[in-house]
């Protein structure tokens, strides 16, 4: 989907939010990233209702972006890079529907550009199992509560951020060197 500023959207989801939403934020060309939830049966979710499993809802973060900067692939190539899209509903020690890898996509060319991608990493043998990233037409986005909001960059030492996303944010910083803010 492009925006009236000539940016694209994209809308993903690789586990818990915060993990996704901060090494995001680092890329050239992002303009906004914000935490929430898509996927559910749910209008107006809560962060507490999604993580019961319930609602059907993923947390996911919906990403602005300009494509002539970072294009669409290279994206979902540094997404991918970030978290495990080989385990069903799980990454690391979260578990449930909620935590699932998924590519809400906006358009038939973001559909397109998931399913072309995904088969080539498979036929690449990237991982040492198939991916199952689901490629999902995106319904409705839900913005999480504001203290989800660029939940690393406020609370960075807290024990899970530095446990599960600091890691994370070093490798985007080892593999993705060329593609950060300055």
């Amino acid at each position: 989907m492009t925006t009236p500023t000539g940016k694209e959207t994209a809308t993903l989801g690789g586990g818990c939010f915060w993990c996704i939403d901060a090494p995001l934020r680092e890329l050239r060309g992002v303009a906004r990233v914000e935490s929430g939830y898509a996927g559910g049966s749910v209008d107006s979710p809560s962060y507490e209702a999604v993580c019961t499993g319930v609602t059907g809802h993923a947390e996911v973060v919906q990403v602005d972006f300009d494509p002539g900067v970072l294009p669409y692939r290279t994206l979902l190539e540094v997404f991918f890079s970030i978290h495990d899209p080989t385990t069903r509903d799980r990454q690391g020690a979260d578990v449930g529907t909620q935590y699932r890898s998924v590519i809400f996509y906006h358009d038939e060319s973001q559909r397109a550009a998931a399913a072309n991608l995904i088969a080539e990493l498979d036929a690449a043998l990237v991982w040492d199992a198939p991916i199952v990233t689901d490629v999902v037409r995106l319904d409705r986005f839900w913005p999480a509560e504001s203290y989800h909001q660029d939940y690393y960059t406020r609370h960075g030492s807290q024990p899970y951020c530095r446990m599960v996303i600091s890691p994370k944010m070093a490798k985007l910083r080892q593999r993705h060197a060329a593609l950060l803010r300055r």
